[in-house]
């Protein structure tokens, strides 16, 4: 999410020597036997679509981490022992699955052997993250917060990252497509780690904005020499900067966005299409389960949030009379984090401080207060369970309406507008009423 600055600088910064020596423990073999489909960007008149292996595939996808009740970002899972992580996917992944996920968003630091298990054994692929020196990086044996895109010597190092990334993971079963960045151009206006609003980009950041995307286009042009079984796109903080994306990546294959507007994206997919004309996917959306003026668990209006985001992306699938550049989205995300308010204090506590302000989520917007609750935004809370480091799992109605989204296929030749219309009013007018009684208990529940 685009707060989350200081999330990942440890785990991020250990990701790929991690998988490193993953691959050294298991054999090449083990991680890169069976197939590799084949995955391909299609445009035409009525729009654009992925297929995988020549079959039409549309992401319902999820970004997914795991992060036991009081650790934090510093807290890794695939360095916990084998019978635990095995316990972990089997919960995690199968609940997924029951809810209509075929992909998940992961970060550069899983080894290649579990992004394969995941796939072959729930059928769920992965979208794999380089953070694109979004966190830091080190360079030349100093650690750099805040990079200078511009710098040889950082490129460099950046393009380096990358390709060791493509030669882990190319030839692994289970990657979807490429991803890179994570609001970086955010990166290049926020002075601090602490939350803040959306920033606005100043005439003094287009050359820094200028040298990420030109970096980003190399790193595009590398691997699409690397790697020419599935395509990368980037994860842009909303649009900002599209006309310096249009002029500095001349191929990019996705444009992938982190976009929080609240129950309507607006003219994005419009904008998209015009100032760049390839598919577009929601790398993150979605809205926290708290109220913040009321100081309750609000799961009602989580749900209507993202039923109305899901809606607006399967009408703008490729076919429909519509934009027709959605190719799907990963809803932002599993589960809770209860770190993420203070990174380093309170983490066995579900924090209700609300860190920055939105209009767009207008139930409990108030001028001059901060109304998004960072520790709330899982479409499933947590509660700790007896097995330490495993939680209980807490499906919110988020849940359940997305469990009914998932069960569409906006891509079916059959299917018009008019079905994908009527399948999201039904999930409006019956589940969401069945889910009432249910829903207002959960939200009598304050977490202090």
């Amino acid at each position: 999410m685009h707060s989350e600055y200081n999330k990942l600088i440890r785990p991020l910064a250990r990701g790929l020597a991690i998988s490193l020596i993953v691959m050294i423990a298991f054999s090449v073999s083990d991680c890169t036997s069976g197939h590799v489909a084949s995955v391909k960007v299609i445009s035409d008149s009525t729009g654009h679509k992925l297929t995988v292996d020549d079959t039409d595939y549309f992401i319902n996808g999820m970004n997914w981490d795991y992060y036991p009740i009081g650790t934090n970002y510093s807290y890794i899972l695939w360095d916990q022992p084998e019978e635990f992580i095995l316990k972990v996917l089997d919960d995690e992944m199968s609940a997924m699955k029951a809810m209509g996920v075929n992909t998940i968003r992961q970060y550069v630091g899983v080894p290649p052997r579990w992004v394969k298990y995941i796939y072959e054994t729930y059928d769920i692929f992965t979208i794999l993250n380089h953070p694109f020196a979004r966190y830091g990086m080190e360079i030349d044996g100093k650690w750099i917060a805040n990079v200078n895109y511009g710098d040889p010597a950082t490129r460099d190092k950046v393009l380096a990252d990358v390709i060791s990334m493509i030669e882990q993971f190319r030839y692994v079963p289970g990657v979807l497509m490429w991803l890179l960045g994570n609001e970086n151009n955010y990166g290049l206006i926020w002075e601090s780690s602490e939350t803040q609003d959306m920033p606005e980009a100043q005439a003094n950041h287009l050359q820094q904005a200028r040298d990420l995307y030109s970096l980003f286009n190399e790193a595009i042009r590398i691997i699409h020499i690397r790697d020419n079984r599935r395509p990368v796109a980037i994860a842009n903080g909303d649009d900002q900067f599209i006309d310096l994306i249009a002029q500095e990546i001349k191929n990019l294959d996705i444009f992938g966005t982190n976009s929080y507007r609240g129950a309507s994206f607006g003219d994005l997919f419009q904008v998209v299409n015009d100032k760049l004309g390839v598919p577009l996917l929601f790398t993150e959306f979605g809205a926290d389960a708290y109220h913040a003026t009321e100081m309750r668990e609000d799961q009602t209006s989580q749900a209507r949030y993202l039923l109305e985001n899901w809606g607006e992306i399967y009408s703008n699938s490729r076919g429909h009379g519509t934009i027709g550049n959605a190719i799907g989205g990963c809803t932002f995300q599993f589960s809770d984090g209860w770190w993420k308010s203070g990174p380093d204090d309170n983490l066995d506590i579900h924090d209700i401080h609300a860190s920055w302000a939105n209009g767009g989520y207008f139930e409990d917007f108030v001028h001059g207060n901060n109304n998004m609750n960072e520790e709330w935004f899982g479409v499933c809370g947590k509660e700790a369970a007896e097995t330490e480091g495993i939680y209980k799992l807490l499906p919110r109605k988020a849940y359940y309406v997305l469990q009914q989204v998932h069960q569409l296929n906006p891509l079916s030749p059959e299917l018009s507008l008019e079905d994908i219309q009527s399948h999201f009013a039904s999930i409006t007018s019956s589940l969401m009423d069945t889910l009432s009684s249910e829903s207002e208990k959960a939200d009598e529940m304050i977490t202090p």
